[in-house]
């Protein structure tokens, strides 16, 4: 199996990790806190979630299993060897956040397309952890 590898264009650190690299590792940390507070919620369950649920057409009880899928994506996404596989199951899940909301006809840029910032905001802290991401989606040669 081949390893790709891209030659590193950003400036080094001290500890050998490009400026790229650090600024990727800072963007997947916010969006794994911020997906990791989601998950909290619906673990922990106070009325805000319960109503929010409600309102999007889920019984209540749903929030758990949502907290619980995406709590294994998170986790599989801040894991470095396994980003990509946590990366595409946090898409798949904002992919059904971008539905539910569009059901109910939530406002376009403040909550229906809420998610697909998120999710943008995660593929890009990935692709400057992992640059050869870039050559595997045939953005660079």
């Amino acid at each position: 199996m081949a390893v790709l590898s891209t030659p590193d264009t950003g400036a080094q650190g001290r500890d050998g990790k490009s400026l790229s690299h650090k600024i990727g590792i800072g963007i997947s940390g916010l969006v794994g806190a911020f997906l990791a507070f989601d998950v909290f919620g619906k673990f922990t369950l106070p009325q805000q979630v319960k109503d929010g649920t409600a309102a999007l057409g889920f019984p209540s009880g749903q929030a758990l299993v949502m907290g619980i899928v995406l709590a294994a994506c998170v986790v599989v996404y801040l894991v470095p060897r396994t980003a990509v596989l946590g990366a595409v199951g946090i898409t798949a899940y904002l992919g059904g956040a971008v539905t539910a909301n569009m059901r109910i006809e939530a406002p376009l840029f403040s909550h229906t397309l809420f998610a697909v910032y998120l999710g943008v905001l995660m593929w890009i802290g990935l692709v400057l952890r992992r640059p050869e991401l870039l050559r595997v989606a045939g953005l660079r040669r």
